[in-house]
């Protein structure tokens, strides 16, 4: 086992030894130069691109955001608006403090009496027999709903 340890190394030397040898000659040294050049330079252009790319995801999140903001800025301000005109004063005090205009009876009707002329919504009475289901049926009766395009559930 030695001898054989030994004839590879032997073997891997005399190898080594030609390739330095090679390097000797101006030529394939400077083909070995350029090889070695050419890796680089590609490895750091691969580096700027991959640079390149995470920063246009971070400015496209970012730009997302400021979009996101700018649109809630003006949702607020179309609230501002709303609440500082005549139409919301008017409703606002209507609501909060029962005002009417001059002309206008105001009348109370109890929550109990008024809601006893509502019919129940069809959602309602399904999510209430859905609320009394077993999970693995409400799940299957999801998918039925799901696949049979049933809208609500």
């Amino acid at each position: 086992m030695p001898e054989q340890h030994k004839q590879r190394l032997q073997t891997y030397w005399r190898l080594a030894r030609s390739y330095i040898m090679q390097l000797r000659d101006v030529r394939f040294a400077g083909q070995v130069l350029f090889v070695v050049v050419v890796l680089l330079v590609s490895w750091s252009g691969v580096k700027a691109i991959d640079a390149n790319f995470s920063l246009q995801k971070q400015i496209a999140a970012l730009q997302q955001q400021n979009d996101l903001q700018q649109l809630e800025n003006s949702n607020l301000q179309l609230q501002n608006t709303y609440y500082n005109s005549n139409q919301y004063l008017e409703l606002s005090a209507r609501q909060n403090f029962g005002l009417a205009q001059p002309g206008e009876k105001e009348l109370l009707v109890p929550q109990t009496v008024a809601m006893s002329y509502i019919a129940p919504t069809p959602k309602a009475s399904q999510q209430a027999r859905a609320g009394k289901l077993p999970f693995y049926q409400r799940n299957w009766q999801a998918w039925a709903d799901f696949f049979l395009h049933r809208q609500g559930n």
